[in-house]
């Protein structure tokens, strides 16, 4: 009898779905082409001129960090010396057509031409032996038999060395394929015979526009400041980068559900996954250390750690914030993503911190980081550390603590208990004021270390208006090439602040050197035309008159001896 009949209406049953397994963004978005590998051009041309003179090398050896591309970049090379084109009749490529067997055989990893062996779990000289022994014997359907072997380093030093003759002399069928990421380990005998390959670490603005490309593939949008932190997060590695990515992407889901909102990738979400810490909080506390604000120090730190930063990542913030002051000191060009008020700030700060100021900050930072990383009681210690920078920073170098010593006794903690930054202390010359004219200015820069661009100056620049930090002039002559660039560090050296310089037309004095000539000239037909002088030169017309160690002529000698003559 149905169901129906006896009144038990039984729930409709859900069809079954078919579960399709999900596949993690780094295995997804697996290059399967050279024009998908990202930042490694040099590699790619050289690969792309050998393949195209066919001066392919028996072994390949490709190294670097974590997640570059090491193993896709060998099964790409697989892929190119054995793809025949979707005709059936190509030869080696550096453009393999990704359609025929040998292409897709290799790309799902079930081609029998293709050996891929892990070093780490084969490590012995018995799988070695195996593979000296698989070599003679040709490929069997494609161009050349591969054998890649990742994390070569594992090998036994047997193994390597059971290794060598077969890995100098090869039959012309055989490729190796080396990849490593700790390239010192591989004996010299072995780095002797491949033909080796860095691969380099992908900048942080490549890997941010390469998760945006994927983001729009995957239908997911994302802020850009989002992109930036999991791209430096990543530390130049594609793989890490793609992990962090997928996580990102899950967590923006989840608060896409609960808000009933479209998922959306954000920069405090990412922050707050990651443990980071907002830049523009790390530069309000940079500035309270600055200030000397010893509880309001404390106070930062803590609200940072309260929103999830862990101490570690304090700390590095604020590393990275006197990296920035010190390149902004030097005339370095800003970060690109860094907002307007941001570099405005850290010109700022460039403008009143010494170098030795900026390298003593350095360092306690450095050693406060390493200290937080090992402790059982990271805030604490990262509380003392943040004290010995504020208190520390700020302490007379030695050079400076001698020069104390010498003009008067040192102030007491009491008299001075949170010393504030000095102004740049980077030159003897430098002074609270601008030099007072352009004589001076020269002399500064002579005495306080910069004697090529002082010279300069002194011999070519003609002044036309001396306004400081302002500097108007004229060339009379050639300056050695880096004169403009010297001459800005130099000044930015001498007195805290960026100048303006311009080369402009108009009425200009003479060079201090033509300055200095006209003044010696004046001087000597002064003491030329001196009555006595003259009655000795009358007198003995050979004579010659020597002043501070330079003999002087009068005007008309070179004519009066072409009299004579």
């Amino acid at each position: 009898m149905p169901d129906d009949a006896l009144g038990l209406a039984l729930p409709e049953m859900p069809k079954a779905v078919a579960a399709s397994p999900y596949r993690v963004l780094a295995r997804k978005y697996r290059p399967q082409n050279f024009a998908e590998l990202i930042g490694q051009d040099t590699m790619v041309q050289t690969l792309g001129n050998a393949i195209k003179r066919g001066r392919l090398a028996h072994a390949f050896l490709m190294t670097g960090v974590r997640g570059v591309g090491k193993t896709s970049t060998a099964r790409l090379i697989a892929k190119a010396l054995n793809c025949i084109g979707p005709d059936g009749q190509g030869g080696p490529t550096i453009d393999p057509c990704g359609v025929c067997e040998p292409c897709r055989a290799i790309a799902e990893g079930r081609h029998i031409d293709v050996i891929e062996m892990d070093a780490a779990s084969h490590t012995g000289v018995d799988d070695v032996r195996e593979i000296i022994e698989a070599v003679r014997y040709a490929a069997v359907s494609a161009r050349y038999k591969i054998y890649i072997i990742d994390e070569v380093h594992m090998l036994s030093k047997n193994a390597f060395n059971a290794l060598l003759k077969t890995l100098e002399e090869p039959p012309a069928h055989v490729k190796f394929l080396f990849a490593t990421t700790e390239v010192n380990k591989v004996p010299i005998t072995v780095l002797s015979r491949c033909q080796r390959f860095d691969l380099k670490r992908i900048p942080a603005e490549l890997l941010a526009e390469h998760f945006s490309e994927i983001c729009k593939k995957e239908g997911v949008d994302a802020e850009a400041e989002a992109l930036r932190l999991v791209a430096q997060a990543a530390e130049g590695s594609v793989r890490d980068g793609l992990s962090i990515l997928d996580q990102a992407i899950a967590h923006a889901d989840l608060a896409a559900d609960d808000s009933g909102s479209e998922a959306r990738v954000e920069a405090a979400q990412v922050r707050t996954m990651l443990g980071l810490s907002d830049r523009a909080a790390v530069r309000r506390l940079f500035g309270l250390l600055l200030e000397g604000e010893a509880q309001a120090v404390l106070d930062e730190a803590r609200n940072q750690y309260q929103l999830g930063v862990e101490p570690a990542a304090t700390l590095a913030g604020l590393l990275r914030e006197v990296h920035l002051v010190t390149l902004s000191k030097i005339g370095s060009p800003s970060e690109a993503a860094l907002p307007e008020e941001a570099r405005a700030q850290i010109d700022e700060w460039a403008g009143r911190l010494s170098f030795p100021m900026l390298h003593r900050f350095w360092q306690l930072l450095l050693k406060g980081h390493d200290e937080v990383r090992q402790a059982s009681l990271p805030l604490e210690c990262c509380d003392m550390a943040l004290l010995r920078v504020l208190h520390g920073a700020a302490m007379p170098d030695p050079g400076e603590l001698a020069r104390m010593l010498q003009q008067g006794p040192v102030p007491t903690a009491a008299s001075n208990p949170t010393p504030a930054p000095q102004a740049p202390q980077s030159s003897p010359a430098m002074a609270s004021s601008y030099p007072a004219d352009f004589k001076s200015l020269v002399e500064a820069l002579d005495q306080g270390g910069h004697p090529n661009v002082a010279a300069t100056l002194h011999d070519v620049l003609r002044l036309v208006r001396y306004a400081p930090p302002r500097l108007e002039f004229q060339l009379g002559g050639a300056v050695y090439q880096g004169f403009a660039a010297d001459l800005n560090d130099a000044l930015f050296r001498l007195t805290g602040t960026r100048w303006e310089l311009a080369e402009t037309p108009g009425e200009a004095q003479p060079s201090l050197y033509e300055q200095e000539k006209a003044a010696r000239a004046a001087q000597d037909s002064e003491i030329l035309e001196s009555p006595l002088v003259k009655a000795a030169l009358a007198a003995f017309p050979e004579a010659e008159v020597h002043v501070d160690g330079r003999t002087i002529h009068s005007p008309h000698e070179a004519e009066v001896r072409s009299l004579r003559a």
